[in-house]
Parts: C-alpha cells; sequence; structure tokens
C-alpha cells in the first residue's frame, strides 16, 4: 500500500515556491482558484492512489477549523 511522503524532497523548494506565486500573477482571484484545482487534479491524477489522496486531504485539512 501507498504511504504518503511528507518527507523534504524537492531539490529548490524555495524556487518551486516562486514558481507557484508566479503561476498566478495577472490573474483574477477566481482564476486563481481555477488554476489551484487544475493543478490540484494534474497532481492528483499522477499520483493515481486513492489512499495517498486521502491522506494527503487529511494532512492539508488539519488544523482548519469546520463552520
Amino acid at each position: 500500500m501507498a504511504k504518503l511522503n511528507t518527507d523534504p524532497n524537492v531539490a529548490t523548494p524555495d524556487d518551486l515556491y516562486q514558481q507557484f506565486i508566479g503561476m498566478h500573477e495577472g490573474l483574477s482571484d477566481a482564476d486563481s482558484m481555477k488554476l489551484n484545482a487544475k493543478l490540484i487534479l494534474l497532481l492528483a491524477n499522477h499520483i493515481g492512489e486513492p489512499v495517498v489522496m486521502r491522506e494527503a486531504i487529511a494532512i492539508a485539512k488539519a488544523g482548519f477549523e469546520q463552520n
């Protein structure tokens, strides 16, 4: 069974962060949200493991209060 890798695994995390920030330049808030959704779906498809995606969702959601 696959497990989500939460260990540092990006050679240049600052560069990746800048790419994430830069991809939103010139976009409206609505388009930025659409872009984030598209990127998430592309990466989820690449991962392809529902168990890993459920784990990632749970970790990402931890600490956010439910309204």
